[in-house]
């Protein structure tokens, strides 16, 4: 079945960095869009950013363009979220999606978050 594990989490300062990493099993890792989304207390979980399956291209939230960078290793059936510049709205448990369907965009995974596989998630927190 499929798993995904996350790692990475911790807390920074604003202005810093963090690397979430999340590790992949359980299918033919490069056949799907994979996303990372965040849930903040209090609020809905939100789409991040996510990568299109094989080579596929990035795509962004507003909040973060500029900031993250999202990329995949299909040799190590990982994916990565490089943050830069934190901010304090940052603060949030990130998880980690793999689309249901193969072959697709992120964009057309994000558009179906409901079947998306997730991780177990990894708390982020940044201290203002």
């Amino acid at each position: 079945q499929v798993q995904l594990v996350e790692s990475g989490g911790g807390l920074v300062q604003a202005g810093g960095s963090l690397r979430l990493s999340c590790a992949a099993s359980g299918r033919t890792f490069n056949w799907y869009a994979m996303g990372w989304f965040r849930q903040a207390p209090g609020k809905e979980r939100e789409f991040v950013a996510g990568i299109g399956w094989n080579d596929g291209r990035p795509y962004y939230a507003d909040s973060v363009k500029g900031r993250f960078t999202i990329s995949r290793d299909n040799a190590k059936n990982t994916m990565n979220l490089q943050m830069n510049s934190l901010k304090s709205e940052d603060t949030a448990v990130y998880y980690c999606a793999q689309d249901s369907r193969a072959f697709r965009t992120a964009q057309a995974m994000v558009q179906e978050i409901r079947d998306v596989y997730w991780g177990q998630g990894t708390q982020v927190t940044v201290a203002s």
